[in-house]
């Protein structure tokens, strides 16, 4: 067994799994999606279902339903796996407790899946920290930006639960967990499933890791994570070259994951960062110009104020103007 450390909570296994609880899931679940019809099957026989679902945790007999495999371009092509909607209540149940639990011991500059986080505030940070190391942008320094090769596919299973094993007690709950970890695998006890609300605190408690050994082994000042995607800034490009090993080595011996070999770069921060989906460039922010391209190429009454939304965010008064006319 792994050895339990510091800061451990007695979870109420039957609290998580109590009928109301179950109901607040589904509140926070169907927020926005009660127009589909397999959300509205469930609704119509909601008060049947959550105290069936709720029996079979109480007897610990559930089993997840089988996942339903979806293409999706977010841009790049990616293949989710949907869960079933009683699942994905359960899910939501679950993924509340986990986030009140763990979100406290995360850096402050883990952006991915949290309250009051997100791309925009990660690409703010991001200007407030090239602002801070180059002076107001009057001295030389350095971007380092990383991506982890496949990373859902490459979590491995044990190694995260041995990290949830640390900080909780109730061993009903834990057993759940490792249930909703094991549901899912790309390779044997590899892999979650992108499209799991679950599946997006799993990544944070296993990169979190990551997080605590930037920041406090290898003491970078200037690092800002969101999911797998990861930038340190520095003044010093041969300490972003050491840095970039030391996190290789890390990410191999303690994750069993590999940073991918065509998207470590280190730029200098006068000729912009495209990071979270803009590029920050000295005084000004701009949209990259794949996103640009497919907002031109997708724009609609039904979208566009989303798009206009997005490029509230940066310097792109003429594109604004561009997508309006098209929509006039």
């Amino acid at each position: 067994m792994f050895c339990r450390g510091g800061g451990h909570h007695s979870s109420d296994f039957y609290a998580v799994i109590s009928p109301e609880n179950l109901l607040r899931a589904w509140r926070k679940f169907s927020k926005g999606k009660r127009s589909a019809p397999e959300v509205a099957a469930f609704e119509m026989c909601l008060e049947e279902y959550i105290f069936t679902l709720h029996d079979r945790l109480r007897q610990h007999v559930w089993t997840n339903d089988p996942y339903q495999p979806r293409p999706i371009s977010d841009p790049k092509p990616r293949l989710i796996h949907i869960a079933s909607v009683r699942d994905r209540v359960l899910f939501q149940a679950v993924y509340q407790q986990l986030y009140q639990i763990f979100d406290k011991i995360f850096i402050y500059d883990s952006y991915a899946s949290r309250e009051c986080k997100g791309t925009h505030a990660g690409v703010n940070r991001f200007e407030v920290f090239a602002r801070k190391v180059s002076a107001n942008h009057t001295k030389s320094a350095f971007v380092l930006k990383c991506d982890i090769r496949k990373f859902f596919d490459s979590i491995d299973h044990r190694i995260l639960f041995s990290l949830i094993f640390q900080r909780i007690t109730d061993q009903n709950f834990l057993a759940l967990i490792q249930i909703i970890i094991s549901s899912f695998e790309t390779s044997p006890h590899k892999g979650l499933p992108l499209g799991n609300v679950t599946s997006q605190i799993f990544a944070n408690i296993y990169l979190n890791e990551l997080d605590q050994f930037v920041k406090h082994t290898l003491k970078a000042q200037y690092y800002i994570r969101y999911c797998d995607d990861f930038v340190i800034l520095d003044r010093s490009f041969n300490r972003l070259e050491l840095l970039t090993q030391q996190i290789r080595d890390f990410l191999h011996k303690k994750l069993l994951l590999e940073l991918h070999p065509n998207k470590v770069t280190i730029r200098k921060l006068r000729q912009g960062t495209d990071f979270l989906g803009y590029v920050s460039l000295p005084h000004y922010r701009v949209l990259r110009t794949t996103t640009k391209r497919r907002m031109l190429a997708r724009v609609n009454e039904k979208n566009v104020a989303s798009y206009l939304g997005v490029l509230k965010h940066a310097n792109a008064y003429k594109l604004s103007c561009e997508i309006k006319n098209m929509i006039e």
